[in-house]
Order: C-alpha cells, then structure tokens, then sequence
C-alpha cells in the first residue's frame, strides 16, 4: 500500500551547490520562471538573468525565495567575473563540439549557461565557454524548449554530485 505525500521537506545538503545559472534575455517569463523552479528545486543558490527578467511567482513557486537572482543588462561581464571566480562556464547548446550531457562530467564549481528559446547561446558567448553539452533529441522538433533542457542539465548536474 502506498500513501500520498505531498511537499516532503528538501534533502539536506551537506554542502552548498557551486553552481550558477546564468540566462541571457529570455523571451518568456514563463520559461525564466520554470528554470528558476527547477534550480530551485535542485539548491542551487543563484541565478543570473539578464534583459527585463521577472519572476512569475505562481511558476517559480517559493524558489524566488531561495534563490538570490541577480538581473544583469549583458552576460558577458557576469561571466567574466564568473570565470575570475573560479567557474568552469558551460554553455547548453548544440555545436560541432558539444558533448552529449549523457557523457559529460560537469566541474564541481560550474556556471550553466542556459540559451535564449529562438537564438540560443550568441556567437560573442560560444566563444567564452568552456564545453558546451547537448541533450540528445530522437524525434522531432530539434531541440528541446529552453526551461526542460534546463531542468534536464540541472538533474544531471545534481545526480553527479547528489550531496551538493
């Protein structure tokens, strides 16, 4: 027999996740909002946006409180300073030298740069990143929708390192 429960407390972390999300403008607040639900979920501490970024509270539920959300004008100096920090960038896309998410092995202190919906990562940023990942599609359409590829990336990049 099995019993429903619902919203069981978070798995204790036994070290802060060093892993940043960084979103150029987005086209859909919707989507911005998932991510921020989905990193979350995963303890993930901070989320870098950029453009006219904003949190829909009903998607992003109680991560807009977890999440300390930095809204930037560009990426580029965001990632600079990441990398200054330490950060191995990552960028989700396609490219003639992606790796296969189901293959790569993600640096413990990374920062996930996360695709614009209709353009993805720009050419300025492909050129900074260190790896880029893709997900495998078997179907169609291409590619998957910014904010599931996203929630994908983070799963994988919390079941290599599930204590944080």
């Amino acid at each position: 027999m099995f019993e429903q429960q619902r919203h069981k407390h978070p798995v204790a972390l036994a070290r802060p996740r060093e892993l940043v999300v960084a979103c150029p403008p987005m086209r859909s607040n919707v989507n911005l909002s998932r991510i921020a639900r989905a990193a979350g979920c995963c303890g993930v501490g901070r989320m870098i946006c950029c453009g006219t970024a904003r949190l829909i509270d009903k998607i992003a539920r109680d991560a807009g409180q977890t999440l300390s959300i930095e809204v930037r004008r560009t990426l580029a100096p965001a990632l600079e300073r990441l990398r200054e920090d330490g950060y191995t960038l990552v960028g989700l896309e396609q490219t003639t030298a992606s790796k296969s998410l189901f293959e790569f092995a993600f640096p413990r202190r990374t920062a996930l740069v996360i695709g614009n919906e209709r353009q993805g990562i720009d050419e300025d940023t492909l050129r900074t990143l260190d790896h880029t990942v893709e997900i495998p599609v078997y179907g169609l359409p291409y590619s998957h929708n910014a904010a599931t590829a996203a929630a994908m990336a983070l799963y994988e990049y919390c079941r290599q390192y599930p204590a944080g």
